[in-house]
């Protein structure tokens, strides 16, 4: 038996409201279950998801990065650009073959934005 496949990652977020406005609008995730209101909140992505879970008096330290892959690292970069967001780092390729950037959300979890670079 192997595992095959990552199902969900799940955050805590001290604020739902916010973290909504940027998974869905900043970033345009799909919006599956919940909502700004709510105290859970999922959005699709292709056969995954990311879950947020409010914890407002959660105490966050670093525990490491969520990395998506997107069909265009930079595109996607000047769209969070776009929204006001600020990256960490500037679209880059890596020794490992892949372009990406990375972006702190609201609640300072590390996110990468990613592609495999063509050979």
């Amino acid at each position: 038996m192997v595992v095959k496949k990552l199902s969900a990652v799940t955050l805590f977020v001290r604020d739902m409201k916010r973290s909504v406005k940027f998974y869905k609008t900043d970033l345009g995730m799909e919006l599956l279950y919940g909502g700004p209101d709510s105290s859970f909140t999922s959005f699709s992505l292709g056969a995954s998801y990311i879950n947020l879970v409010l914890a407002r008096d959660y105490t966050f330290s670093n525990w490491g990065r969520i990395i998506f892959y997107v069909d265009d690292v930079d595109t996607f970069y000047r769209r969070v650009v776009s929204k006001g967001l600020s990256p960490l780092t500037e679209p880059q390729n890596a020794d490992w073959q892949e372009r990406y950037f990375h972006l702190l959300d609201p609640d300072d979890h590390e996110l990468s934005f990613a592609r495999p670079m063509d050979f």
